[in-house]
């Protein structure tokens, strides 16, 4: 078990957190939510001591092991992967370390033999013998091929470090377990074993994610944190969601039904407070007035933008026809053959782990690289807008966001301009922001503003749930429901996948599988599996030969 007792920070003269109580016990997972800059990972710093808190202490049950996901992606360059994930359990990664340096002494002692005798009980008691194994597992499940295992981390690229770091965090069966958005970063299929993960493990899980069907699948409570409180919530994220719309919803009404006693006993005092025969009555209802008190309502700090893409003009039946698309790079092939067809009705995911493949689809379609072979035809009614994942060149100038959002559409009148940015929560002087300084969300909320401008009837979205946070995730999510063109997206947000495509797009071993169907059909499919069997069979063949 692990507590906050009276627990307060202070930044300045702002208080973040303001004497919060809050125990988190065994056999649960907790969801920690709350609104972009609610404090969420100050908190788990400070309940892994990362981060001293103006007052309060944390607690640990004595004995009890906690381990946090690093955050720090270059730590850990000089280290084996292996060694890496290891040393996710201190203890027992100084015991293999002092075994092998006493071993590997020329002049072995008793003293040396005693010490090293202790050494191995201890190890043995740690399960020290199945480490190497169990890390192993751990890479394994998340995506990180053996070939990797004994390599440095120096020589992994970003998407694979962002794995070795969470099977440290998870290795070593931890009593107290923090996750800082796990999901980050990690293919939907690296997502779904760790869900599995989480929902076997037996001790105490804290994490923070902005996906919402993680948060679904893994959580039994919810701890919300508003306004420097933390409220817990049995359940899940969308029974938490639920139960606090509940919750404001009974004590509007409660207001509403006081509100009107309270107009009605201050008729009755104002009717009848100068008649003699009604005096007692009326001081009656006077006392009865001052006992009434209205709950204090706050409004929540979240706040949701509203994304509304609305087409300039109906699309036509010819929308997108690939033909034999091919593209190689570094030598690898990474596009083999590509064909398909797009129609009218049509909301692609893009889905699978081969991020490089995905992401070089979108810049071909989107015109701004050349395919080697093949080509591609948009048809003639249709206006298209591109959300890359890497936006950084896009936002390297001096313009402020208004300044910056006028180019893109075709009409300059600043009030029309910054209706979109009002939309996107750039209210004010937020509009005269830099773009260059943006953080990476305020780019996204100004990407998804330009699309929403453009009045574009095809949309291709690469990652653009990154960054974001769950109030603009879900209005995203609604937006890309209600839109009535065409989309091609890739998203690690499961729900957003499930609840928005209808066709279903896996680029395996360079070849294109194509589905009819949700992302949950797809998942349970006979052929996705034959398929990902097939292609893993090939590559292993060709790998061989």
């Amino acid at each position: 078990m692990i507590s906050a007792n009276g627990i307060t920070l202070r930044l300045g003269k702002k208080a973040l957190f303001e004497d919060v109580n809050i125990k988190f016990t065994e056999g649960n997972c907790y969801g920690l939510i709350g609104a972009n800059g609610a404090g969420k990972s100050t908190f788990l710093k400070i309940l892994a001591g990362r981060l001293e808190s103006t007052n309060g202490d944390i607690a640990i049950t004595p004995g009890q092991r906690l381990s946090f996901l690093e955050q720090d992606h270059f730590k850990y360059d000089e280290y084996p992967v292996l060694d890496t994930v290891m040393m996710g359990n201190k203890r027992l990664y100084e015991i293999m370390k002092e075994k092998d340096a006493i071993y590997a002494k020329p002049d072995f002692s008793d003293e040396d033999g005693i010490k090293a005798a202790e050494l191995e009980g201890e190890f043995a008691a740690m399960n020290g013998w199945e480490a190497e194994s169990d890390a192993a597992n751990l890479l394994n499940g998340l995506g990180v091929d053996t070939e990797y295992h004994s390599g440095l981390m120096k020589d992994l690229n970003g998407a694979l470090k962002v794995k070795v770091l969470l099977a440290r965090a998870l290795f070593g069966n931890p009593d107290i377990l923090l996750l800082d958005e796990p999901t980050n970063h990690l293919d939907l299929d690296a997502i779904a074993w760790l869900e599995e993960f989480l929902i076997n493990f037996e001790n105490t899980v804290i994490v923070v994610s902005h996906d919402r069907y993680f948060l679904n699948k893994v959580c039994t409570m919810i701890a919300d944190i508003d306004y420097g409180k933390i409220q817990l919530y049995t359940g899940n994220y969308d029974f938490w969601y639920e139960s606090s719309q509940l919750m404001v919803k009974q004590m509007k009404e409660a207001n509403r039904k006081k509100e009107e006693k309270i107009k009605e006993l201050q008729e009755f005092i104002q009717r009848f407070s100068a008649n003699a025969s009604k005096s007692k009555q009326a001081t009656s209802r006077k006392r009865a007035l001052e006992k009434i008190e209205l709950d204090d309502i706050k409004p929540s700090s979240r706040k949701y933008p509203y994304i509304d893409f609305r087409p300039s003009r109906e699309i036509g039946n010819e929308v997108l026809t690939v033909e034999g698309i091919s593209k190689t790079v570094d030598g690898e092939k990474v596009l083999d053959n590509i064909s398909f067809v797009l129609n009218r009705e049509d909301k692609v995911a893009l889905v699978g782990p081969n991020e490089k493949a995905k992401t070089l689809l979108f810049k071909i379609l989107s015109g701004e690289i050349e395919p080697d072979e093949g080509s591609y035809k948009w048809g003639l009614t249709t206006t298209q807008a591109y959300f890359p994942k890497d936006n950084s060149k896009i936002f390297s100038g001096d313009e402020t966001i208004v300044e910056w959002l006028t180019q893109f559409s075709e009409n300059k009148d600043v009030t029309y301009v910054r209706g979109f940015l009002g939309r996107m929560l750039f209210a004010g002087d937020d509009g005269l922001k830099k773009v260059k300084v943006l953080s990476g969300g305020e780019k996204v909320r100004c990407l998804l503003s330009r699309m929403m401008i453009s009045g574009s009837n095809v949309l291709m979205l690469d990652e653009p749930t990154d960054h974001l946070d769950m109030e603009a995730i879900t209005a995203l999510n609604n937006g890309l429901i209600k839109f009535p063109g065409v989309l091609i997206f890739s998203s690690r947000d499961h729900q957003v996948v499930q609840t928005t495509a209808n066709r279903i797009m896996e680029i395996i071993g360079g070849k294109l599988v194509d589905k009819i169907s949700t992302y949950d059909e797809y998942l349970d499919s006979d052929e996705m599996a034959r398929k990902r069997f097939t292609f893993t069979v090939s590559e292993s063949e060709a790998d061989d030969d």
